[in-house]
């Protein structure tokens, strides 16, 4: 099988169109069409099933799809194993971040991989940390910086890790705040600020409630947790948010029950990493344990 049309076949299904595949791979449409019908010939089946205006797999395609990605990857690998220059740390870095990462640890990292790493050109992403696993499956960056979550796919491996403490808050002026030692119970008789109940964050505070055999009761859901500060700090509700980002705007709630997350750099088990990206790992490593 030709990578190039392996290649072709993965980003039409990543895109969902031809036309936005194309552009990617810099190519007309007629050419990357030419590439999956060369593909299926080969292949003697077909793989994507035209009928609809959706770019649908169909059963041979759906089974394809791993095969193609790991085959993508050895190539991949094998590239990097026959580099002359086995040392040099040079190219492209392409990095997913979350919101919370990109805004209060990776200023810190890029400052120093910038001096210690010149000649690599960065490609950095922002999106929440589910988006960032997908993305990830899709061979979109080398590495991703994500709050990590206990079901996180078995192909990704965990290359640094930190605790990031987490607290109750409420703003000044809320009625929670003049309460001397609020309970769970206290809070979920206010709403809570929290983010989607996809997070990792969320189903730490849900179960909180449940086992407590407590409402939750959530209000206007945002991933941003810039956001959430904002609006807990005007005393729309009560919220958890990581420890370093609370200033004089928010009050601590000492609920009992100590809430903490861990974030990481993850990247594909099965896919090497590049001398950037290494460069980059031992940065991470460096700032996150002096913390």
């Amino acid at each position: 099988m030709d990578s190039n049309s392996l290649k072709a076949f993965l980003t039409i299904v990543d895109q969902g169109s031809f036309s936005e595949a194309a552009e990617i791979l810099h190519l007309t449409q007629p050419a990357i069409s030419k590439r999956l019908a060369a593909l299926e010939t080969q292949l003697g089946a077909r793989l994507i099933d035209r009928s609809n205006r959706d770019i649908r797999l169909t059963d041979a395609g759906a089974r394809l799809m791993p095969h193609a990605r790991r085959i993508l990857d050895e190539i991949h690998n094998a590239r990097l194993a026959l580099s002359p220059d086995s040392d040099t740390v040079e190219g492209e870095l392409s990095i997913i971040a979350s919101h919370h990462i990109g805004l209060h640890h990776l200023p810190n990292w890029l400052r120093r991989f910038r001096r210690a790493c010149p000649q690599v050109t960065l490609d950095l992403q922002f999106m929440d940390s589910d988006a960032a696993y997908h993305q990830m499956n899709k061979r979109h960056a080398e590495l991703a910086c994500v709050t990590l979550s206990d079901s996180m796919n078995p192909d990704f491996r965990i290359h640094a890790q930190w605790p990031d403490p987490m607290a109750f808050v409420v703003g000044a002026d809320h009625p929670l705040a003049d309460l001397t030692s609020p309970t769970l119970a206290d809070l979920a008789e206010h709403p809570a600020l929290l983010p989607d109940t996809s997070t990792a964050t969320y189903r730490v505070v849900s179960r909180l409630f449940l086992e407590a055999n407590l409402p939750l009761a959530p209000l206007m859901p945002t991933n941003y947790l810039e956001t959430i500060k904002m609006m807990t700090s005007v005393g729309l509700g009560w919220s958890v948010l990581p420890v370093s980002m609370l200033d004089s705007s928010l009050k601590v709630l000492d609920v009992g029950h100590p809430v903490t997350r861990v974030l990481g750099a993850i990247a594909l088990s099965g896919r090497q990493l590049s001398n950037s990206a290494r460069a980059m790992l031992k940065i991470i490593e460096a700032e996150e344990s002096a913390e």
